[in-house]
């Protein structure tokens, strides 16, 4: 759809909740008016910035993971799924906020928007009227021509879903402010080398492991150097993955009764899968912990186990990245 505004009718937005439902829609045609219309008078002509008002707002086209699509120049209202963080880091407070039933939402953001509930029908989002739309790849062709309908909508490239400073700089660009988004990207760097090099003389080659307590099962998941949460901490910061997580190839997997006791890291980070570890609801789940394989472990017994905040050890963003640096260094750092 040409233009940075996709301006629907109250019945056409009836019929795309009630499609997102389950129950079908149909298609409206537009209504006209074919009453003769008076002949316009010079006088009333509007002038000023009243005129300039009307007129309509600039788009530009930039190609995305499925084509080419028209964004506006300089977008207001955005929603950024999953990519609220890298907003925030821009300084840009996104209309709404992602949320999932079992993994909650990134609390450490501190975003006072509504929450965009992406088990449910997109009825949260229609009625925020984003005027943009950005995806990672949580969204596939279907779930994107459905966001399509609501506003113009870009899905990051699959080549850079690893990428932090890449989603980054794409962001920057898409809400047009790539020298701000060069300013973040560059303080990150530093943040990066220097928490790199003060970690490389603390703990050297020690062994690392981070683990999920998967509340809902009552399992432990080992998150491999490939995973998009935790990866950075072993590619970018230098930490050497115990040989579990360096030789998966899967971004994580369950460990088994039988492997538990393999897990001989030198340090083990561990968070729960929703949450905080207060949580009424998961209490029973800690009860893992509290079993002879766990406490078995050279890390646990020598008190080398880092209770993490789940909020942003389980996003791979920005400003929950630079989050997951000020704890390592805590931990870490004498």
């Amino acid at each position: 759809m040409a233009g940075s505004v996709r301006k629907m009718s109250v019945f056409m937005i009836t019929a795309l909740v009630v499609f997102i439902g389950l129950a079908g829609c149909g298609t409206m045609a537009p209504k006209t008016d074919n009453a003769p219309q008076a002949a316009a008078d010079p006088k009333d002509k509007p002038s000023g910035p009243t005129e300039k008002a009307s007129e309509p707002a600039k788009t530009r086209k930039v190609k995305d993971e499925f084509g080419e699509v028209e964004i506006p120049v300089n977008p207001k209202r955005i929603a950024g799924i999953y990519l609220e963080d890298y907003l925030v880091a821009l300084g840009v407070k996104p209309i709404v906020q992602w949320y999932h039933p079992s993994w909650g939402k990134q609390d450490y953001l501190n975003l006072d928007v509504p929450t965009f509930d992406i088990t449910g029908s997109l009825e949260a989002l229609l009625q925020a009227s984003p005027d943009l739309i950005i995806v990672d790849g949580a969204v596939d062709k279907a779930k994107y021509e459905l966001y399509s309908k609501i506003a113009p909508t870009y899905r990051m490239p699959e080549s850079i879903l690893q990428n932090p400073p890449e989603i980054l700089k794409t962001i920057a660009d898409l809400t047009g402010q790539p020298e701000k988004g060069a300013s973040v990207l560059d303080q990150y760097n530093k943040k990066v080398a220097d928490v790199k090099e003060k970690l490389n003389k603390a703990v050297g080659g020690q062994t690392v492991a981070v683990v999920r307590l998967n509340v809902g099962d009552k399992t432990l998941a080992l998150f491999g150097i490939e995973n998009r949460y935790t990866g950075n901490i072993y590619k970018e910061l230098g930490l050497t993955p115990h040989p579990f997580a360096r030789d998966m190839k899967e971004s994580q997997a369950v460990l088994s009764e039988e492997k538990i006791p393999e897990l001989d890291a030198e340090h083990i980070i561990i968070f729960p899968s929703n949450g905080t570890w207060t949580s009424k609801e998961n209490q029973e789940a800690l009860k893992v912990l509290e079993n002879r394989l766990w406490k078995s472990l050279p890390a646990v017994k020598k008190e080398h186990v880092y209770v993490a905040d789940r909020t942003y050890w389980q996003s791979g963003a920005i400003t929950a990245n630079m989050k997951k640096m000020d704890d390592l260094l805590k931990w870490f750092v004498k």
